[in-house]
């Protein structure tokens, strides 16, 4: 007999959201997708790994190490732990923290008291695998700068396990060679980035930037209808309505979470989208209407006191910068080094 009733997989259906504010900042961000060599080691060793100016997210797939991000203090980490670092300055990992920080780019073996923390035994075996994002806009981090340095995600913490499942795919492509790995490669590492990305905006108490859409409802749905409609002049009454809160509360609480007034994070949004557009062939009126500006004046004024110069002598410098990317699917970015501190000789 056949049925009127249509039977769905869930009741609930799920939109996909095109004006995600997550999605809108990856997508303008442009990152280039980069999995570096994995790193095995037996202690003792260390590695050292020069400033990145962009974002590196790392796992440790077995055994343990620590990692010394120059400045903050030392982060111990076990299998399933993952870490962020957010345009970190030099950095090590390491079978301890003093062969963690042997040694800068000038320098000799670091000779520090032994710190207070687990110890590695001789011989465990660490392996490591990272991701890093490199954003093809020189001026792409600011979209970042809500990201502390450095994050981290143990095992055992919310998330912890979905990160780990996500992890051991995206381990399993890397070893392998197959093919569509680099598109793979690509969605997983995304997709990695997205679930750090929320672990940390639903743990903090700083100000998040665009990262507070994911963590709360109110300001989460005042950010969407930004990103949905960036020409619309937009009131803090018509954006306290759909955050469902008074004009007061509304205008705190999207300060304390995005750390700006709402018309600030609207003016900076539109440039945001105005760096982009530049590098099109469109003309300054066209994309001065495209994101709320009634005169390509009007435009080049606001553009201006942001960005700290004239639309016209951005697309210029846009048109002077070096275009020798990177290529290929897997490589080693930035300059690192590995040491065993037993087999060094001392200078």
């Amino acid at each position: 007999m056949e049925s009127s009733d249509v039977y769905r997989s869930s009741s609930a259906e799920v939109t996909l959201d095109a004006h995600d504010p997550v999605r809108d900042v990856l997508a303008l961000a442009r990152p280039q997708t980069v999995a570096p060599v994995p790193l095995h080691a037996t202690a003792p060793w260390g590695a050292r790994f020069s400033p990145f100016p962009h974002i590196k997210l790392g796992v440790i797939v077995e055994g343990e190490c620590w990692l010394c991000v120059d400045g903050l203090e030392p982060l111990f980490l076990s299998t399933g732990d993952f870490y962020l670092l957010g345009n970190p300055p030099p950095y090590g990992l390491g079978s301890s923290i003093e062969a963690a920080r042997a040694r800068d780019s000038n320098g000799p073996l670091h000779k520090e008291n032994p710190a207070s923390g687990p110890g590695i035994s001789q011989g465990s075996v660490t392996y490591t695998c990272s991701v890093d994002f490199e954003f093809q806009d020189s001026d792409a981090s600011t979209l970042f700068s809500s990201l502390p340095p450095a994050m981290l995600v143990k095992a055992d913490d919310t998330g912890g396990r979905v990160l780990w499942n996500i992890a051991a795919l995206l381990v399993h492509e890397i070893e392998t060679q197959k093919a569509g790995q680099s598109l793979v490669l690509e969605h997983l590492a995304q997709i990695l980035l997205v679930h750090m990305l929320r672990s940390h905006a639903d743990s903090s108490h700083e100000p998040l930037g665009w990262l507070a859409s994911v963590a709360d409802d109110g300001i989460g749905a005042a950010l969407r209808a930004v990103h949905a409609d960036p020409r619309h002049r937009w009131t803090l009454e018509e954006l306290a309505k759909i955050a469902m809160m008074s004009r007061s509360a509304f205008a705190v609480n999207f300060r304390n979470r995005v750390g700006r007034p709402p018309a600030d994070y609207l003016i900076e949004w539109r440039m945001q989208l105005a760096r982009a557009a530049l590098r099109t062939g469109d003309s300054l009126t066209t994309i001065a209407r495209a994101i709320g500006y009634q005169s390509e004046s009007a435009f080049s004024t606001a553009f201006r006191r942001i960005v700290g110069m004239s639309p016209r002598d951005f697309r210029v410098s846009l048109r002077a910068q070096p275009r020798d990317r990177r290529s290929g699917d897997s490589v080693q970015t930035g300059s690192s080094e590995v040491h065993n501190p037993e087999s060094r000789d001392d200078d």
